[in-house]
């Protein structure tokens, strides 16, 4: 069997790894000239800065890889710092202990109470937003102010366009909460070991996908683009530039609406309703400031009237000097991802100085037309996607985004993939 994967980002890579570890043939077609996809690691200024994911745990998927590719080394772990969200005019330290719980001004005594209520208020719904699902459990005041800031600012949506069955719901699912958060959480904390480490690498989160790609060279086909994929009599036919790639199978990696451009003659359905999926726009502005931010980072509270969705405290996490990261756009003012470099490069300072009072130049930007998949109600299409047999999706979009998810769902298919090669 040979397989086929079209995308050479952190998906594509770790399942062609996989694959090629249980004996089973794969090529990898990436369009771009670098590997890695949404993860993309540079140097500005003599620092590493991420344009992309910042970090991730270094989870059993995430470890197992890093052995199997020698980065041991180069794995950076991050500072221990606090995180805050900022609500009506400053920033508030986030609560992730029941000490902490007891002293935060992020919520009220009144908010506080509410929250213990939550083992008695019932499991997350699939028919609920994240918003009216997590106000049901938690209260007003911690779905307003804690989780719903931390969860829909990942993705740039707003909780309230964000159905559970999409998105939180599918992750505390995946996780093993059953009725209650607190308790499920108490649980993990009596159970045993703290979380794995946050990390990166030395040379950022890129070095990853490199690594991948490097050890697997001679079948990593890199400023590669698939045209099409047809059917063929005994398999598929990827087409690229440089010619013509006969597969047994093909795995499609790629962002959903330049899925369904390749699906759209074999899977005409399947490829319309890939096409409905929204993807949030994102701004990346990479800041150089004094403020002396003991954090991890920050979200801003959805209400607030910024154009700033979070900031990550780059350099406290991984000391790279005064280096922070602030992610703008999303839902919540998607225009702003097309204005002028210069225009966002300007929002960008003048918001990070009101949010935290220190002023702050920016280094360098970004823009990422499909910056995070919005998991909104556009998601409910992916009922009507149905593939042909051969024809495999491994996408954040599909299944779990961040990078451990991501790799288990590569490892995942690569050994139903093996199996019935058997």
């Amino acid at each position: 069997m040979t397989v086929g994967i079209v995308g050479g980002g952190i998906s594509g890579l770790a399942l062609h790894h996989h694959l090629r570890q249980r004996g089973v043939e794969s090529v990898v077609f990436e369009a771009d000239s670098e590997p890695g996809g949404v993860i993309s690691s540079r140097v500005v200024d003599g620092r590493v800065v991420e344009d992309g994911p910042q970090r991730t745990r270094l989870s059993p998927p995430v470890a197992s890889l890093v052995d199997d590719l020698g980065l041991g080394d180069a794995v950076v772990e991050a500072a221990d710092a606090p995180l805050y969200v900022y609500r009506d005019g400053r920033l508030r330290r986030v609560p992730f202990s029941l000490r902490e719980g007891v002293s935060t001004d992020l919520l009220s005594p009144r908010g506080k109470l509410r929250l213990l209520l939550e083992p008695l208020t019932g499991p997350p719904r699939g028919d609920e937003s994240v918003e009216a699902g997590l106000t049901r459990m938690l209260g007003a005041e911690a779905a307003e102010y804690v989780v719903g800031p931390l969860y829909g600012g990942i993705y740039g949506s707003h909780p309230a366009e964000m159905p559970m069955r999409h998105s939180l719901g599918r992750a505390l699912e995946k996780r093993g909460v059953g009725r209650s958060l607190l308790v499920a959480a108490a649980r993990a904390k009596l159970r045993g070991p703290d979380p794995p480490p946050v990390v990166t690498f030395e040379d950022g989160l890129g070095a990853l996908p490199r690594a991948l790609a490097e050890r697997h060279g001679d079948r990593v086909r890199l400023g590669t683009p698939v045209e099409s994929v047809r059917e063929a009599d005994d398999g598929y036919v990827i087409a690229t530039p440089g010619g013509e790639t006969a597969v047994d199978r093909v795995v499609v990696t790629t962002p959903a609406d330049v899925t369904a451009d390749l699906l759209a003659g074999l899977a005409p359905e399947s490829a319309d309703a890939l096409d409905r999926l929204a993807y949030n726009p994102l701004a990346v502005v990479h800041l150089e400031s004094a403020a002396p931010l003991d954090a991890s980072g920050f979200q801003v509270q959805y209400e607030e009237p910024f154009r700033t969705l979070g900031v990550t405290c780059t350099g406290t996490l991984f000391d790279r000097g005064r280096r922070h990261t602030a992610y703008l756009g999303g839902a919540r003012d998607p225009e702003l991802v097309t204005a002028p470099a210069s225009t966002i490069r300007e929002v960008a300072e003048r918001e990070f100085e009101a949010l935290t009072g220190v002023a702050a130049t920016a280094v360098d930007a970004t823009r990422l037309r499909r910056g995070m998949p919005a998991y909104d109600r556009t998601w409910d299409a992916l009922e009507a996607v149905g593939l042909p047999p051969g024809i495999d999706l491994c996408a954040n979009y599909a299944a779990r985004a961040g990078i451990p998810g991501r790799l288990r769902s590569a490892e995942r298919l690569a050994g139903q993939i093996a199996d019935g090669n058997a």
